[in-house]
């Protein structure tokens, strides 16, 4: 195929918007180890798992066999909204950078939310309403799944509580009034309005919170309120199993042109977005079908793969929650406040742990202020100022385009845009004026967090 035939733009009619769910964990031979009940170190049943969850949600977190799972009829007419999302060649990138790479992106902030967060809120909040539902709770860190799930609780007309991680809560005011105009309310967490919230503020006085804090309010609220679930982001089996149409999305469009990615990148934090985006390439790859060069970026102030334990861990700071197998620092970490984006989860989803366990994909971190010199420069050339946990994906994708360069090497990079950052804009600010800061935490640091992890046989 010549060049010039390549469009800047690509995308799929509406009719070749995905009709099914991809499950990954349906090819893996080592699959993801189940949640455990953390009183009885058994395997959680449906039965333990109802009283948090919807469901059919239960139902899509614990399947580990059929590779495609039908999207309502609803849902997929929801989509229609803002998918197909654009697949985008970078040129104005790739000439900045006079590489011989081809570098694409699959840009998902083309919607009201600005992320690609809404592709699972809409899910969760079709389910939880389809069950009778009055409403859900949820945690939100830079406050894109918060917005996302106000978006979607408020076409259904359920109630959403959102627990908001504090230091995102006081530094992106415009990002909680945003849920709050969908009729959401928001609380910074922890907050003295539940239990397990007073008991971590006494421990830890003046915490500007954490992803784990967060949640452990949220489920305390659902799970003590008559009609209410809780519902999650990112690191569950379902979400990543919603998020595969961005995935399905961007093979179908790069299959159109006749393209084949080497290297497929992106952004990590709970892994959403990366499991999203990686899936049927990871079929792929899974099948024995086709190889594909997988990188998980995640920031250095919260090194899950890079440096955690795979290990049994609580997925809260409370430790009400179930025990899941993952990449961690433990639940007790909380990341400096000088983390300027969202991926601030001391954990990574089980699916994405195996998988990386098993030698399928790689990982690395990055500093912050790099992420923002690459953001800084992906705005300048490409037009679209995004977001703190984009910019991760970024900052690798031009390192790998530069190590092209260097070898003259052609390889072509595929790497998840999840949204747009201009509810971001303290940090962008904070950069522009050279106070924004590194934090890379030390062995010691890290090990508070890993005494923390439970105890018992087999585990740590």
């Amino acid at each position: 195929m010549e060049e010039k035939k390549i469009p800047y733009k690509t995308y799929l009619d509406e009719s070749e918007i995905p009709t099914k769910w991809y499950n990954v964990r349906a090819d893996m031979k080592n699959k993801p180890a189940p949640l455990l009940n953390p009183g009885t170190l058994q395997p959680m049943t449906a039965e333990e798992l109802y009283p948090v969850f919807c469901e059919e949600l239960v139902a899509q977190e614990l399947n580990n066999t059929d590779a495609y799972i039908d999207i309502p009829e609803e849902i997929q007419t929801f989509y229609k909204m803002y998918r197909p999302s654009p697949l985008i060649r970078a040129y104005f990138l790739e000439k900045a950078l006079d590489t011989p790479a081809k570098i694409y992106y699959k840009f998902e902030g083309n919607n009201t939310s600005g992320s690609h967060k809404l592709n699972s809120a809409i899910a969760q909040a079709y389910y939880a309403k389809k069950q009778g539902l009055k409403g859900v709770t949820t945690e939100t860190g830079a406050g894109q799944w918060g917005t996302a799930l106000s978006m979607a609780c408020s076409y259904f007309g359920l109630d959403c509580k959102v627990y908001m991680v504090k230091v995102s809560y006081e530094q992106k005011p415009f990002r909680r009034e945003v849920m709050r105009t969908y009729g959401a309310s928001v609380t910074p967490s922890p907050s003295t309005s539940t239990a397990v919230g007073r008991k971590i503020l006494e421990e830890h006085p003046g915490t500007t919170g954490s992803l784990g804090c967060a949640i452990s309010e949220a489920v305390e609220v659902a799970t003590t309120t008559e009609g209410y679930r809780y519902v999650l982001g990112s690191v569950l089996n379902q979400v990543l199993l919603h998020q595969s149409v961005i995935g399905l999305e961007s093979k179908a469009a790069l299959d159109k042109l006749g393209v084949k990615p080497d290297i497929i990148i992106g952004c990590a934090g709970g892994g959403s977005n990366l499991g999203g985006l990686i899936a049927p390439f990871m079929g792929q790859k899974l099948r024995g079908e086709a190889d594909y060069r997988i990188i998980a970026v995640e920031p250095a102030s919260c090194p899950s793969f890079t440096r955690g334990k795979f290990a049994y861990d609580f997925c809260d700071t409370g430790m009400v929650c179930p025990l899941a197998k993952m990449y961690t620092l433990g639940s007790g970490f909380i990341p400096s406040a000088n983390h300027a984006g969202g991926l601030r989860y001391h954990g990574m989803s089980s699916t994405l742990s195996q998988l990386y366990h098993d030698g399928l994909m790689e990982a690395t971190s990055v500093e912050q202020t790099s992420v923002f010199e690459a953001a800084e420069q992906f705005a300048r050339v490409e037009g679209i100022l995004p977001a703190p946990e984009s910019s991760h994906a970024i900052r690798v994708a031009i390192d790998e385009a530069l190590k092209c360069k260097e070898t003259g090497k052609e390889k072509t990079i595929l790497f998840g845009l999840t949204g747009t950052g201009y509810f971001d804009m303290v940090a962008y600010e904070k950069f522009n004026d050279g106070v924004m800061s590194d934090y890379i935490p030390t062995d010691e640091d890290l090990q508070k967090g890993f005494d923390g992890l439970p105890k018992f046989p087999g585990n740590v």
